[in-house]
Formats: structure tokens, C-alpha cells, sequence
């Protein structure tokens, strides 16, 4: 796969990248620890060598089975992009919401970015991950206790020390991200984007392009929607967090399904799945650095690679929009 440099940064990253939230297993409905770590070491085997995650994945879980998956290569060869700043471990910060961990524990969690939270868990996540640096480094969610100077002079703090290679942020709004440039060279915003959910063409991926910085959008397939698999009527577990998205509703995974059918003759000429050719065209968009997309086994994996087996025409690419634009269009 071509690699990308992100931002101004020399962080350079595969089109696709491995999305690790579903194996932490929080709010997918558990996950399978061996399925996960062999999830992550073919995505490495098939040229996915991106790997995004973050503590709260599985609260710490899912950075160890990234860090035990790639513990035996050599560490130039895969790049690491985790999170920090949420937290469930105390009180402080914003409250955010509540839930259960993996074993059904209740826990709080809080948006805190504090200078000393930031340095701590740059340290638990290196733990973690079985390694000595993070290739990019991104606030989850905006913390509205601490400013957003304190916060990104941590960061800088960390990548002059070597701990982190590039700074980036994930769901912050424009206003944001032009505060937070005052203090760091941001090279990304990770943000939700999909054929379904284009809300962020409005302002966050232009100020991406007039900044030079890229776009990570997360959820390109809606969470499974955009595959085709799932028809009105489908049940989640109750500790899915699908359960409860507007987006399945009966009503939407219709919409989905029609534009899906719409778009299939073009899947069919290239002997590609929906969800294959959904995170080509993703990766089409402007700005776009890594597009993420999320996998629980291996099988997920190789189907998700082979979303790079072909190109798009801009005809094609140009269909496919105005198929979403049809069904889904911007608010």
C-alpha cells in the first residue's frame, strides 16, 4: 500500500488502518482476546500497518492486545496512533457518561486533559503497547475543565521528549483546532465520516485542507451498516452500542440498503463487497490521511485490504456521492 505523511508531520501512514475499538470488546458486546491479537497481526501481514487505538478501548485492553500482537516486530515497521484524555480512574473533569467495563463493573467517565493526566497517560499507554513511542498522539474528546493551551503544551512537552512523533485531535470543532494550533502543529483531526454521515464537509475538512492537515475519519461503514448485512427488524445486545444510534433505526437501514443497491453495479464491476467499495471511496475524499476501519477477526481483515485492490474512477467516485447525497443529504 502507498503510505501518507500526516500533516507537516513525518508520520506516514497506510490508506486503511486498523480500527481497534471493536476488539477492546466495550460497547461491542465483548470481543475474543486471540481473535483480536490474530486480527491485528494479519492486518500487518496484509500491508495494514496503521494501527489507531486508545486506552478507553476496552478500558486498557485494547492497547495491550495491539501491544502483545505486534511485541515481535521490529517497531519501524508499524505505526501506533492512540488517544488520551478520558478518564475513568477518579472524578476529575467533565463528566462524560456512565457505563460497565468488560465484566460488567460500573464506571464513570470524565473528559480530563490535564497537563499531568496528558504526561501520565502518554506513560500507561507506552506500557501498554510494549513500546518506547507513539507515532501520533490524539485527544479523544474536548475536555472543557482544563484549557486547551495546558493541554497541547503537554503534547509538545512529550514530542520534544520523543515519547510522541505528532500531535493530533479527535472531535474538536473548528474553533478548537484553531486554538490548539496556537500551541502545537497539529497534523490530524480524527473525526466521524461516512457515505452516510458527511456532516464534516461543512467546515472541519475544509479548515483540514486550508491547514495542511489530514482528516482520520472514523465509522466509515457506519458501524457495519454500510455492509448490506443488516435488514429492518435487526435486535443488538443490550451492551451494543448500536442499539441505541439513530442510524439503526428500521427507517435508516432501508435508506442504507437502497443506496447500497444503487451503488452495486459499480461494487459488481470491480468484484467488490459494499464495504469495500465504501472505504475506497472513502479514501477518495478530500483531506482524508488513514481512513479507519474496524475488524474483529481475520476474516474482517482481509476483506477489509481488499477494499485497495482497485481504483475508482471520478466518474464512479462522483456516482457514489450523489447516491448518498439522494438518501442521506447534508443537514
Amino acid at each position: 500500500m502507498k503510505y501518507k505523511k500526516l500533516g507537516h508531520s513525518e508520520v506516514e501512514v497506510t490508506p486503511i488502518a486498523f480500527g481497534a475499538w471493536a476488539i477492546g470488546g466495550w460497547m461491542w458486546g465483548g470481543a475474543d482476546k486471540q481473535d483480536a491479537i490474530k486480527a491485528v497481526q494479519t492486518a500487518y501481514e496484509q500491508g495494514i500497518t496503521t494501527i489507531d487505538t486508545a486506552p478507553v478501548y476496552g478500558f486498557g485492553q485494547g492497547e495491550e492486545l495491539v501491544g502483545e500482537a505486534l511485541k515481535d516486530i521490529p517497531r519501524e515497521k508499524y505505526q501506533i496512533l492512540t488517544k488520551y484524555g478520558l478518564n475513568w480512574e477518579s472524578e476529575d473533569g467533565d463528566f462524560y457518561f456512565e457505563t460497565e467495563d468488560n465484566d460488567g463493573n460500573p464506571l464513570k467517565v470524565y473528559k480530563w486533559a490535564s497537563k499531568e493526566r496528558v504526561k501520565k497517560e502518554c506513560e500507561d499507554s507506552l506500557r501498554r503497547l510494549q513500546t518506547d513511542y507513539i507515532d501520533l498522539y490524539q485527544i479523544h474528546w474536548p475536555d472543557s475543565t482544563t484549557p486547551v493551551s495546558e493541554t497541547m503544551k503537554a503534547v509538545q512537552e512529550l514530542m520534544d521528549e520523543g515519547k510522541i512523533r505528532a500531535a493530533g485531535v479527535c472531535n474538536y470543532s473548528t474553533d478548537l483546532v484553531d486554538e490548539a494550533l496556537k500551541t502545537v502543529d497539529l497534523a490530524t483531526n480524527q473525526v466521524p465520516y461516512s457515505l452516510i454521515k458527511r456532516g464534516n464537509e461543512k467546515d472541519v475538512i475544509p479548515q483540514a485542507k486550508e491547514k495542511g492537515m489530514h482528516i482520520l475519519p472514523y465509522s466509515p461503514l457506519q458501524r457495519g451498516l454500510l455492509t448490506g448485512k443488516i435488514e429492518p427488524g435487526h435486535e443488538f445486545p443490550d451492551d451494543d452500542g448500536r442499539k441505541n444510534s439513530k442510524f439503526y433505526t428500521d427507517e435508516n437501514i432501508r435508506k442504507a440498503n437502497q443506496l447500497l443497491e444503487e451503488i452495486k453495479p459499480i461494487a459488481e464491476k470491480y468484484d467488490a463487497t459494499f464495504a469495500q467499495l465504501v472505504i475506497n471511496w472513502t479514501t477518495r475524499q478530500p483531506a482524508m490521511g488513514t481512513v479507519l476501519v474496524g475488524a474483529r477477526n481475520q476474516q474482517q481483515v482481509k476483506d477489509n485490504a481488499g477494499a485497495m485492490d482497485f481504483e475508482l474512477s471520478e466518474d464512479e467516485v462522483k456516482a457514489i456521492t450523489a447516491a448518498s447525497e439522494k438518501y442521506f443529504p447534508l443537514d
